[in-house]
């Protein structure tokens, strides 16, 4: 029975009644939106677990699936726990090819980003997202697209490739080469991670050198804001 107040205006439901205040309809709705969502949840929970669980019979027969649901935007990474915790520390290094503004073409010295990246972090309370992440997702995307003679598997290749080249030239930006970028070539240099100090254990932290071919800079490789020593006169 609706109830009124001095008023003669119909009450609303009383505080905290909840979906059990709505009228049906609306109950009706309500209940089948938190069973959507509740069924999404519990979904992506056992695509998230069938992502990080050793292989098994559900992984081979629906790997590919689960793979679509999670990459990229839910990739997990567990390397930091188990099983195999991080034992090498991997840098991106560049070099690049310019031609000054005489017409002589020179080659750079070894310019290495993540270092760059590590300095902007260490130290920071609140490190850029930027710092911390675009470079080094971007080259593990790019290794884990292309195979030991660095040729691209399929399209994530292609893509991983588009996706490198951008961010170096968007970090050659704030160095000031003496001219245009026409080509570059990375390296990565991987060490080991020394031992602790009062570990007795001999660990050799020599970087071992991975180098890639020369990479010719075409109008693609220049994100937004990136001039490429360009001048006005010269776009």
């Amino acid at each position: 029975m609706d109830s009124y107040d001095d008023k003669g205006v119909k009450a609303g439901p009383p505080p905290g009644a909840g979906i059990s205040g709505l009228s049906l309809p609306y109950q009706v709705v309500a209940a089948v939106a938190l069973a959507v969502i509740g069924l999404l949840a519990c979904g992506h929970v056992a695509m998230v677990f069938l992502h990080v669980a050793p292989s098994n019979t559900l992984t081979k027969l629906h790997g590919e699936a689960v793979d679509d649901w999670i990459y990229p935007e839910f990739e997990q990474n567990w390397k930091l726990f188990a099983p195999n915790p991080l034992q090498q520390n991997a840098a991106v290094q560049v070099r690049a090819q310019v031609e000054t503004s005489d017409g002589i073409r020179k080659t750079t010295g070894w310019i290495d980003l993540s270092a760059a990246d590590g300095e902007a972090i260490r130290g920071n309370p609140l490190p850029s997202h930027v710092d911390q992440n675009e470079l080094r997702r971007g080259w593990d995307f790019y290794l884990g697209s292309h195979d030991s003679e660095n040729r691209p598997n399929g399209l994530r290749g292609q893509l991983s490739e588009g996706y490198v080249r951008r961010i170096v030239m968007l970090r050659l930006e704030r160095h000031d080469l003496g001219g245009p970028v026409e080509r570059v070539q990375i390296r990565s240099a991987t060490s080991a991670v020394a031992a602790p100090v009062w570990s007795k254990e001999k660990i050799n932290t020599r970087p071992a050198y991975r180098l890639f071919p020369w990479w010719t800079v075409n109008a693609g490789d220049l994100p937004r804001g990136v001039r490429n020593g360009r001048t006005e006169a010269g776009e």
